[in-house]
Parts: C-alpha cells; sequence; structure tokens
C-alpha cells in the first residue's frame, strides 16, 4: 500500500507538472553549465533485516514515510556531490512474536557522490552513487503489556555506506521530477535499561519520490 501512494505521488508529478511548467519547457534555456540542484519529496523506508536482542528475543520494525529534502552541487553536468536527508523522522512499529512491543522514530541522513548519465538537456537521465550515512534513532518507547514492558529501550546511531540508484525526468530546463533507491548498510547497538543487549540490523531500503528544481 505504502508503494501504491509513492508510485501514485510521482504520477501525479509528471501528469500536472508539465502544464505547470510549459512556458518554461519552451524557452531557449538550457540544463547544461547549472551548477545546483534541490529536490524535496517523500519516501519510504523498509528494513530488509531484523533487530535481534540477544540470541533468544527478536523484534522486527515496520517500514514508514517521510518527508526527505536533498541539496546537490554539480562539479560538471554529471558528477555532483549530494547531502541527503530525511526533513521528517520515520516512525516504526516495534513487534515482537506476540505483538507490538514498542515504537522508536529515525532520521537518516547522508552525503555521496553521483554519476549523472546522458547530457544535461536528456529527457530522461539515470544516476548512481555512492556515500556514507548516519540515521539517528530517538523517542523510543515500549508498550505497558508487551515483550518489553518495563524495560527502557534504546538504539544507538547507525552508521555506513549508502548506496543509490535513481532517474531524473526532465520538466523543463529548471524542473524534473526524480525517482530513487537507497540502500543504507549499518548496524547499530540496542539498548534495554541502558545495558548492550544486542545489534540492530536494520539496513533499510528507501525509495522515494519528488520534485526538484536546478540552476
Amino acid at each position: 500500500m505504502r508503494f501504491s501512494h509513492l508510485t501514485l505521488a510521482l504520477l501525479g508529478t509528471l501528469a500536472i507538472a508539465p502544464t505547470a511548467f510549459a512556458q518554461d519547457a519552451f524557452s531557449t534555456e538550457t540544463s547544461t553549465g547549472k551548477r545546483f540542484a534541490v529536490v524535496g519529496g517523500v519516501a519510504l523506508a523498509e528494513p530488509t533485516e531484523n533487530t535481534w536482542i540477544g540470541d533468544s528475543q527478536r523484534l522486527e520494525l515496520d517500514g514508514s514515510n517521510a518527508a526527505t529534502l536533498s541539496a546537490s552541487w554539480y562539479i560538471n553536468d554529471n558528477i555532483a556531490i549530494e547531502a541527503w536527508g530525511a526533513a521528517s523522522k520515520f516512525g516504526h512499529r516495534v513487534n515482537a512474536a506476540n505483538g507490538k512491543a514498542g515504537s522508536v522514530d529515525s532520521q537518516p541522513y547522508a552525503i555521496s557522490g553521483q554519476y549523472h548519465f546522458r547530457d544535461a538537456d536528456a529527457l530522461v537521465r539515470p544516476f548512481v552513487g555512492l556515500g556514507y550515512y548516519e540515521q539517528n534513532f530517538d523517542d523510543e518507547s515500549v508498550t505497558s503489556s508487551g515483550a518489553l514492558a518495563g524495560q527502557r529501550l534504546g538504539v544507538e546511531t547507525a552508521k555506513g555506506a549508502m548506496a543509490t540508484a535513481g532517474v531524473d525526468v526532465k520538466l523543463s530546463p529548471t524542473w524534473f521530477a526524480r525517482a530513487d533507491l537507497r540502500y543504507l548498510n549499518g548496524d547499530s547497538d540496542l539498548y534495554l535499561d541502558g545495558q548492550t543487549v544486542g545489534e540492530a540490523k536494520l539496513n533499510p531500503v528507501v525509495v522515494g519520490v519528488g520534485l526538484g528544481a536546478r540552476f
């Protein structure tokens, strides 16, 4: 269901934006040589691995939606340095074998290098990237009657490598629609009552759509 919402958001952008920016699209302006870009959008983060506490108790985190924002500096028309992050927090439900055990919020941010294929004025421009991310966790809470009841849950900041693949669809020399997928690889310690009890292995995939401007 969440992936359907993201797909509808992208299709809506592609349907509406060409009309909204028609005057810009038929100007003599070019995208070549523009060095900065900003993208605002929405993304879905889905863990690809489970969270484990020790060897006996297993927890799983649900996926969640959040707003995202990125800013890029283009060294040339093909190579860019991007700063990306969640503008709002992903809210995750923590599940145990017998149901909901608590909740936790997360907010990732990253910096990466990207290579954008094809010319700057191409209608469709795929890109790939590799960088470093950190994902902060806060607002950890447990349910009063769940598997973690009466304990204090803590999740350390996750750090590691981030791989990106995506595509930009040109709407005008300034505006473009974007769809991307990011894989965040990194573990963090898990705490109960201040004591380390295992590792949180999430390694989420973040699928996003957005609208960007290049200038």
